[in-house]
C-alpha cells in the first residue's frame, strides 16, 4: 500500500477538519496538519490567544473564531452557512485532539445533519500520550474530566473500581488533591501515574502504588493526566514457595524488612502474598 501526500495529489476538499495540534511542545505537529490549517479558510480555536501562538509559528494566515463551550451553540448557524459555501474549516482546540473532553461534538453532528462532510487529521493526544509509556494494561477506558459534584464522581467511581482496564482521568491539580483520598478507597491495590505538563520543558511523570498516594504540597501549575492501572491479578493460593525461592528469602531476610521480600518475590512468582509473608514470619521466629 502507498500513502500519498495530499497535499501533492489532491486539494484539500471543502468541510470540516479535526485538526490535532501539539500538547505543549509546538514542534509536534504533522505535516499534514499545517497543509490543511494553511488551506484552511477559517480555524475555529477554543482561546484566539493560544491557537495565534501556534499559527505563528509556521506563518499560518488562517481567519481565526472563537469557539468554545461557552458559544459553540450559538456560532452553529454561521459556522455552517461558511460550510455550505464550499469553505474549507478547520476545528482545533488548545491543545489536542478536538472532541476529546474538548468542544466540537455539537460542531460534528450538526455538520453530518446537513450532508458536509467532516475530516479527521490525526496527531497528538494526552489520552494515547500517556498510555503510551504507562507500562499498563493496552485496554483503557478514557473518563475524562471529573465532574463538579463530588457525589456524582462517588458513584463513578464505584462503577469504574470493577473494570479490569486501566482508566484515564482528566484534572486539575486543585482538585486532584481534594479527591486522593476517594482515588486510594476506590482503588486500592493498584497503580498510578501522574503526568503533568507533558511533552513541555518541565514535564513530570509521577508513578506510585495508590495506596501510598499523597496530595502535592502545593498545586502544581498545568492540568493533569492520571492514569490508574488495571486490577492487579490475584496470586494462586494453592502454589508454594519453591526451594529456590526460600533460599533467596533465606538470604534476604537478614537484611531487608518482611514487607519488602513479600513484595519482591511476589512480582516474578505466582505464590500468593500469604504464603511469601508465611515463610518469612517463620524464618524471624526461628531467630
Amino acid at each position: 500500500m502507498i500513502l500519498q501526500s495530499e497535499s501533492i495529489n489532491n486539494k484539500v476538499k471543502n468541510g470540516l477538519y479535526i485538526v490535532s495540534t501539539p500538547i505543549g511542545n509546538l514542534s509536534d505537529i504533522t505535516l499534514r496538519a499545517l497543509e490543511v490549517l494553511k488551506q484552511s479558510d477559517y480555524v475555529l480555536c477554543e482561546d484566539t490567544r493560544v491557537s495565534k501562538n501556534l499559527l505563528d509559528r509556521y506563518e499560518i494566515k488562517s481567519k481565526l473564531i472563537s469557539n468554545h463551550k461557552f458559544n459553540e451553540k450559538k456560532n452553529l448557524p454561521k459556522i455552517i452557512d461558511i460550510l455550505k459555501s464550499d469553505s474549507i474549516v478547520s476545528l482545533i482546540s488548545d491543545a489536542g485532539t478536538p472532541s476529546v473532553s474538548d468542544p466540537g461534538a455539537i460542531l460534528i453532528n450538526e455538520c453530518l445533519l446537513n450532508k458536509i462532510d467532516v475530516f479527521p487529521i490525526p496527531g497528538s493526544s494526552a489520552v494515547s500520550t500517556a498510555v503510551s509509556i504507562s507500562g499498563f494494561s493496552e485496554k483503557y477506558f478514557f473518563y475524562g474530566f471529573f465532574p463538579e459534584k463530588k457525589n456524582k464522581l462517588k458513584e463513578d467511581f464505584e462503577k469504574l473500581s470493577n473494570l479490569d482496564s486501566c482508566i484515564i482521568f482528566f484534572i486539575s491539580p486543585r482538585k486532584f488533591n481534594k479527591f486522593v483520598e476517594d482515588i486510594r478507597h476506590y482503588f486500592s491495590g493498584r497503580k498510578i501515574l501522574i503526568c503533568r505538563e507533558m511533552t513541555k520543558f518541565y514535564e513530570e511523570y509521577i508513578r506510585t502504588d495508590i495506596d501510598k498516594l499523597k496530595p502535592f504540597e502545593s498545586d502544581p501549575k498545568g492540568e493533569l493526566t492520571i492514569i490508574v492501572s488495571e486490577k492487579e491479578k490475584e496470586k494462586n493460593s494453592s502454589i508454594i514457595l519453591k526451594e529456590s525461592d526460600k533460599e533467596i528469602i533465606r538470604k534476604m531476610i537478614k537484611k531487608m524488612s518482611i514487607k519488602d521480600i513479600t513484595d519482591i518475590i511476589n512480582q516474578y512468582s505466582n505464590v500468593a502474598k500469604k504464603e511469601i509473608y508465611n515463610y518469612c514470619l517463620k524464618l524471624k521466629n526461628e531467630k
